[in-house]
């Protein structure tokens, strides 16, 4: 009886630590359970702040990037001449064309300035690159509608020659034949009071052909024999690559500062109509500063704008990349525009002032902002 006893005692002592191992083993997974969940909670809710945070980041890059492309309630149609302005212009193009400018610009590339003509004097064009001279010549015959905006090219005009012909100072040019360009514009002009300068009369001692176009006067060069022809870049280039026997045979820029004491060849300007730019001074702004930017990035970047300058049907990207460099492309506004336009304008006028329009502008013909 007392071994009976002894045994069932044994027994549920031995039942009593059982079961009390295994509730310790179960609050021990219990425990473990609970720190797990807790540290997973704790994860998820330190996450949860940064997730927000990389959110926040992104919506503040998306409407930085929104507010970097939202543009004026304005348009503005411009023409730019397929030469130095054209190019000049390609990082604005690109952009516009993009959506990322602060105006909505209507772009259109003309071949001559007889179209700038008369897309200014119908209102097609609210703002349009010229010839320097020609904006000037507009301003009169407009009784002052039209203003100068800046200027955006210098010398870009050279004297080639083809065969057998060879041209190493302006005098061999007497009694010389000469393909050109540019009736009635900056061109004609220039060559004629540098041939002037030098003791040649352009009526009588030389016989020059003018094309309407450049590329016709490039492509009348090219199929001639023998030759002289005054071409503009990258008309320059474009010829000159596609024919071994053409080359260069003077700069026009160094002889024009030869005979006028050093003053810059302001060759290239904007223009507007007054209309438009008083009616809309915020796109003006826009503009002014996205065409500096535009003429900067092509002058530092000729291999990208020549692609650009393919893609928009202007040159060859090939002949684009190694004219900007010779292209003079430039960007002048407010009082420095002013001090060069009039000094050209002044040379022009004393040449003869029907070369401008017959009169020196007056000061509301150059615009600033």
């Amino acid at each position: 009886m007392k071994k009976f006893i002894s045994m069932a005692l044994i027994s549920a002592l031995m039942l009593t630590m059982f079961a009390s191992c295994q509730n310790g083993s179960n609050t021990s997974a219990s425990s473990a359970s609970s720190e797990q969940s807790s540290s997973e909670a704790s994860s998820e809710a330190s996450s949860e702040p940064e997730s927000s945070e990389e959110s926040s980041e992104e919506s503040s890059e998306e409407a930085s990037s929104e507010a970097a492309v939202e543009t004026l309630d304005a348009s503005m149609n411009i023409a730019f001449l397929k030469g130095p302005t054209g190019l000049g212009a390609l990082q604005l193009m690109d952009k516009a064309e993009k959506g990322e400018t602060a105006v909505d610009y209507n772009i259109t590339i003309v071949a001559s300035a007889e179209e700038v003509v008369s897309g200014i004097g119908s209102g097609e064009f609210d703002l349009a690159a010229a010839p320097s001279n020609l904006a000037s010549t507009l301003y009169n015959k407009t009784s002052g509608k039209v203003s100068l905006v800046a200027n955006n090219a210098l010398g870009v005009l050279y004297l080639m020659q083809k065969g057998d012909v060879t041209v190493s100072t302006i005098e061999d040019l007497r009694g010389m034949d000469i393909i050109s360009s540019g009736e009635g514009t900056t061109a004609q002009y220039v060559v004629d009071y540098i041939l002037t300068a030098n003791g040649i009369d352009p009526e009588t001692d030389v016989n020059i052909t003018y094309y309407t176009e450049h590329a016709e006067a490039a492509t009348a060069l090219a199929s001639a024999e023998n030759a002289v022809a005054v071409l503009p870049q990258p008309f320059v280039t474009t010829v000159a690559l596609q024919n071994e026997g053409i080359s260069i045979a003077l700069d026009l820029t160094e002889e024009w500062e030869k005979v006028t004491d050093g003053n810059q060849l302001v060759m290239g300007s904007i223009i507007g109509r007054n209309e438009y730019i008083e009616a809309n001074p915020e796109a003006m702004d826009a503009f002014l500063t996205e065409y500096a930017a535009s003429t900067a990035w092509v002058n530092e970047n000729p291999a990208e704008a020549g692609a650009l300058s393919e893609q928009f049907g202007l040159f060859p990207a090939a002949v684009a990349t190694k004219a900007i460099p010779n292209c003079n492309i430039t960007f002048m506004e407010g009082d420095e525009m002013k001090k060069n336009a009039e000094n050209f304008l002044s040379i022009m006028f004393d040449y003869a002032p029907a070369t401008i329009g017959g009169a020196m502008p007056e000061d509301d013909f150059y615009f600033a902002r």
